[in-house]
């Protein structure tokens, strides 16, 4: 058909079923903007470009289909890089759109000039660069493909010039894979180790989410009776009302799924690259457990014996490779099969002491924390402490619910106390671990799931960094709820300064802004809660008013300066000086 490029542009997009785009309009694709609205596309205009991108991404985690992010060539296009690393880290299908400058004026300094291939090529599964109007539709169709295939943001690179013209043009249809089990010979080694295992373990990663097994990871389970425990950040990748369930790894996880796999003679990684700070020693627990055996399931070969020492990778679907698994191990006898009611007994006990410690762990109890709660005095010495927010936060927490969380002390404490009964439900920003993330990936969400409750989680440095997000769920009717928890400092270095530096503060105090007032501001419901018992009321209020409402509520929470475990242990130790005029500072 005869078609200009920026129709051929649209029409591929519409090809592969893309409804919304996140951005901010601009003249480098406007002639394809411009028929955005025929074509069944709607065009959400952001704040910031990073908050675009990071819309996409909780976009595409939530619905399982690409998220769409583009910008003015040059500064908008930098803007997103961070989110787009944060997506990479979290597999999301992410389609970054980069107009570019014309082909005319490339080299000579223009106005927005840059190079943006570069800038994107670490964080990317592929990049698109147009080099010809007449292919627009082929890259075009490309990046939205393999943004599936290699399950990662991909990357649309399009000179401006080349939106105008006329050509030729056949409308490539989406390509999806059909990922299979593994290989056989695997499967067969995996089912043997499996078969002769008496305590095995099952981790449940993110390829259990994005392959929508859960249920055949849950039947897997039941048919061996071991315990699964959520790989790090994955906390909706089995149902914890599930008796088999027992919680997250890594950094601030739980204590019973760490305690149980340490007695793991058999490890089924099921969809997880088992990440480096997804198996940190906690609570001062190196529960990994030396002499087990490994299974890896990945559906990236390249992730298989990366981090762990492994006995069996399996390259397969998560989903595939649980029911193959399954079904060799289903009719026989199996060596765990004796010992299934003593197991579920010892993960019954675990489980309730972990609950129990929770329910008690008021106050940390290190040497900061318990000179900090002395010194307290007035309004401060109300406030609460954040564990004690969290678990009314849990407990008020709707069905259904989607939660985001920023990076940082509190949000990080949060991992023990995040529940989910169903997959695309908890969003973080994984290994990249940048601040900002929570608001606006949740807003993403909140547009591919509008029935669901939508929540992010922020401390207030983060929550700096992306709250205008507020007013693109004013202006455009997206009702979401934050929680901003309010403690006046950047919690997770202070932590490091407290047990690595002498309690030394450089740099790491906030100030006291009312969160809460600047939503008003930006036309958003915003409540102050410095009770314990207003905590959970004032989540199902919010809650109600966004489900039945359309009112997007920040919930500003006054907590004390409290703090958890330290953030980077394994990477800082105490520091040495030589220098006279430091020597003080040992």
């Amino acid at each position: 058909m005869k078609m200009t490029p920026s129709e051929a542009f649209v029409e591929t997009m519409v090809a592969n079923n893309v409804t919304d785009i996140f951005g901010i309009m601009g003249s480098a694709f406007m002639d394809a903007m411009d028929i955005f609205v025929p074509a069944g596309i709607r065009l959400i205009p952001v704040v910031h470009e990073q908050g675009g991108a990071h819309m996409a991404d909780g976009y595409a985690r939530v619905s399982g289909r690409h998220g769409v992010v583009i910008g003015q060539n040059g500064p908008g296009i930098s803007n997103c890089v961070t989110a787009i690393a944060a997506a990479y880290w979290a597999h999301s299908p992410v389609v970054m759109i980069t107009p570019e400058t014309g082909t005319l004026g490339m080299g000579m300094g223009g106005f927005q000039e840059a190079n943006q291939l570069p800038m994107f090529q670490e964080f990317t599964k592929y990049q698109g660069h147009v080099n010809n109007p007449n292919r627009m539709a082929e890259y075009t169709g490309r990046c939205f493909d393999r943004a599936m295939s290699e399950m990662g943001p991909t990357q649309l690179n399009i000179p401006r010039d080349y939106f105008y013209g006329e050509i030729d043009v056949e409308i490539p249809q989406p390509q999806r894979l059909d990922r299979g089990p593994g290989g056989d010979a695997s499967l067969n080694q995996a089912a043997e180790l499996l078969a002769q295992a008496k305590f095995p373990v099952i981790v449940s990663g993110g390829g259990v989410v994005m392959a929508d097994a859960v249920n055949e990871c849950k039947a897997l389970a039941e048919r061996l009776g071991a315990p699964v425990v959520n790989s790090y950040l994955h906390n909706d990748s089995f149902p914890a009302s599930h008796p088999l369930w027992c919680g997250p790894l890594g950094y601030q996880g739980s204590k019973a799924a760490m305690k149980l796999i340490s007695k793991a003679d058999v490890v089924l990684a099921l969809g997880t690259r088992l990440g480096p700070f997804g198996t940190l020693a906690q609570y001062g627990m190196d529960y990994w457990p030396g002499d087990a055996k490994i299974i890896q399931v990945d559906a990236d070969n390249k992730m298989l014996g990366l981090v762990k020492k492994i006995s069996v990778g399996i390259c397969g679907d998560a989903k595939a490779s649980a029911v193959a698994l399954l079904g060799r191990i289903d009719s026989q006898s199996l060596a765990c099969d004796s010992s299934k009611q003593a197991r579920a007994k010892e993960i019954n006990a675990e489980k309730a002491a972990w609950e129990e410690e929770l329910d008690h762990w008021i106050h940390e109890k290190d040497a900061y924390s318990l000179d900090m709660i002395e010194e307290q005095n007035g309004e401060e010495g109300n406030w609460l402490h954040p564990r004690q927010v969290l678990r009314e936060l849990e407990k008020a927490m709707p069905a259904d619910v989607m939660v985001s969380t920023d990076i940082g002390n509190i949000n990080s404490v949060a991992n023990s106390y995040l529940r989910f009964e169903r997959p695309r439900s908890f969003l973080a920003p994984m290994s990249f671990g940048n601040c900002g993330y929570a608001l606006p990936t949740v807003i993403g969400a909140k547009v591919a799931a509008p029935e669901r409750p939508a929540i992010a989680y922020a401390g207030d440095g983060a929550w700096a960094m992306s709250m205008v997000e507020t007013m693109t769920c004013v202006r455009h009717n997206i009702p979401v709820t934050a929680v901003v928890f309010h403690n006046r400092q950047w919690g997770a270095e202070k932590k490091n300064q407290v047990d690595f530096y002498n309690r030394r503060f450089v740099a790491d105090e906030l100030g006291g802004e009312s969160w809460s007032g600047i939503a008003r501001a930006m036309g958003a419901q915003g409540v102050t809660v410095d009770k314990l018992d207003e905590v959970g009321p004032a989540l199902k209020k919010a809650v109600d008013s966004q489900m039945n409402d359309g009112k997007t509520t920040i919930i500003e929470i006054m907590c004390t300066r409290e703090l958890g475990d330290p953030f980077r242990r394994d990477a800082l130790s105490r520091p040495i000086r030589f220098l006279d005029k430091y020597k003080d500072y040992t």
